[in-house]
């Protein structure tokens, strides 16, 4: 069980996934937040329930499943809709995230959550220890989004605009990690905070 929690955060196309499957690959359990965000919403789940009832049942698939496109479509447009869809999420997914990290056999275990920042914060999540933000300049992550998703620049600019400031993420961390270049480029960066994590987790303990 571990008892030493990292969050892990960074914008849009930061390079958050990157940096998860790293610290996996040296042994560490990571809760992902995306990860518990579909869970919470498969089909018969008091989640999903809720979602139809206050957004309509056209937000559901013939197969009772959630149209994520409808639905990502809705909220971005209006951003009271989206603060209800995240009221209606957001805490199960906490828990959900809370519970894999307390079970997790690692030293210490990471909570990767994207909208951490949007979502509350430290205020949201009391029980993590530290928080590592992924920074990436508005320009690099612009970049990224149009080659990874094929999309133009105009929806690529909103996307990064729809989430909390690189100075308000930035506000919230103990420790940075810069990802503007090459992926390998991270993984000293990577082992050097694992080395770190690890000998807090155990004076913790």
């Amino acid at each position: 069980m571990s008892r030493f929690i990292i969050g892990l955060t960074g914008g849009i196309a930061s390079g958050k996934s990157e940096v998860s499957r790293r610290f996996e690959a040296l042994g560490i359990v990571v809760a992902d937040a995306d990860v518990a965000a579909r869970e919470v919403v498969a089909p018969g789940s008091p989640v999903l329930a809720e979602i139809a009832e206050r957004f309509g049942a056209d937000m559901l698939l013939a197969d009772g499943s959630l149209d994520r496109a409808r639905l990502r479509q809705h909220i971005f447009a209006d951003i009271n809709e989206r603060k209800a869809l995240e009221a209606i999420t957001h805490p199960a997914i906490r828990t959900r995230v809370r519970q894999a990290c307390d079970a997790a056999q690692s030293p210490y275990a990471i909570a990767a959550i994207p909208l951490l920042t949007e979502a509350g914060g430290r205020a949201a999540y009391p029980w993590m220890h530290r928080i590592l933000v992924v920074d990436a300049p508005e320009a690099v992550q612009h970049a990224r989004l149009l080659r990874r998703d094929n999309i133009d620049a105009a929806l690529a600019e909103s996307m990064i605009q729809a989430q909390a400031s690189r100075a308000q993420r930035l506000a919230l961390a103990d420790d940075v990690i810069v990802n503007d270049g090459h992926p390998d480029q991270l993984q000293a960066h990577i082992e050097a905070l694992d080395l770190r994590y690890r000998e807090l987790a155990a004076a913790h303990s």
